[in-house]
């Protein structure tokens, strides 16, 4: 009888072992040990300046228009794919066409600057990580916006002209387009008209059209805003709540229903989407042969991290470059060209 109780306590410890090692493998929550995504950086000021610095000193509604596209970068690369495919496409012909194709009105409406698009497609890295950083941390990133636009004032580079209306709203500087009806785009270097030098993003490569190397600010054609305007993702569409530190949309705070930096999709270079598999994106504009997309190391995070237009990492220096002229297709544009200084 003694025997027999002394085989049970023996047994009863071993199973107590046995089930407390069974409860520690599924960590101390009770679920498996499944690997969980990595919460969002955080990114600081500084890092968040050198993100917008490209198109701080863009008139408010297309910063609204930018911070929007870029929570779809697999859209973005799409639309300039399909604008190269269809270049001979104008006015009210290429504005119905875009209104058919089934992207983000962010994106719809980005087809109306043709050089700011291609800047998003091949600077892809760069563009996504600026949709992570807006998706996370919007309000820091309008404060960024902000802080670069003073900065800019502050060096004489930022007035009103002939082009666009500046203005401001207590500390707040807003950019308007001086003619309603044409929106010009400034060139500049993002890398040096704010005064002191900002670290240029790596690999960022500058494209004709929205950079310029000279001191201060540069405006080339401007963009006609009729044909694409009675469209519903139209110029007249969009704004910055400056107060409430969000782009919007038709008066209301623009909300992204993106899965690019989701649970759902893609994180830091995982190409998880429809539309980009492994690489490849599908359609008439497919990444294949000399286009397909290359990991290089030591680049930001990002969506597509390292990936320029054509997967190949281009790394250009701030300093002493000649202008690339304002070379743009599609759309309808105005007078203005010549490329004026100041």
């Amino acid at each position: 009888m003694k025997l027999s109780k002394q085989v049970l306590v023996l047994l009863l410890c071993f199973l107590l072992v046995r089930f407390t090692a069974q409860a520690e493998s599924f960590g101390p929550t009770g679920q498996s040990n499944e690997q969980q995504p990595p919460p969002s950086v955080q990114q600081s000021p500084k890092e968040l300046q050198q993100l917008v610095a490209p198109i701080a000193l863009y008139p408010d509604a297309l910063v609204a228009q930018i911070l929007a596209a870029s929570t779809y970068p697999t859209e973005i690369v799409e639309a300039d794919r399909w604008m190269q495919s269809h270049s001979k496409l104008k006015g009210e012909e290429l504005a119905k066409e875009v209104d058919r194709q089934p992207w983000d009105p962010s994106v719809k409406a980005l087809t109306q600057f043709p050089s700011v698009l291609e800047n998003m497609d091949k600077n892809l890295s760069w563009s996504s990580s600026l949709g992570e950083a807006y998706v996370n941390q919007p309000q820091d990133v309008t404060d960024a916006v902000q802080t670069l636009r003073q900065q800019a004032r502050s060096v004489g580079y930022l007035n009103s002209n002939e082009q666009e209306k500046v203005t401001s709203q207590g500390s707040t500087i807003v950019i308007e387009p001086a003619n309603p009806e044409v929106v010009y785009v400034p060139a500049y270097d993002p890398w040096l008209v704010y005064g002191a030098p900002i670290v240029a993003y790596p690999v960022w490569y500058p494209v004709p059209g929205i950079f310029w190397g000279g001191i201060g600010l540069s405006f080339g054609l401007g963009f006609g805003i009729g044909y694409f305007g009675g469209f519903g993702w139209g110029w007249g569409h969009w704004g910055y709540d400056w107060h409430g530190r969000r782009a919007f949309f038709d008066h209301h705070a623009y909300v992204s229903h993106s899965r690019e930096f989701g649970h759902e999709g893609f994180h830091h270079g995982d190409f998880g989407r429809s539309g980009l598999h492994g690489g490849d994106f599908h359609g008439s504009s497919s990444f294949h042969g000399s286009s397909g997309f290359h990991a290089q190391p030591g680049t930001r995070s990002g969506a597509f991290s390292g990936f320029d237009h054509g997967g190949n990492a281009r790394g250009f220096s701030s300093r002493g470059r000649s202008s690339l002229g304002g070379g743009s297709r599609g759309g309808g544009f105005h007078g203005g060209g010549g490329g004026r200084h100041r």
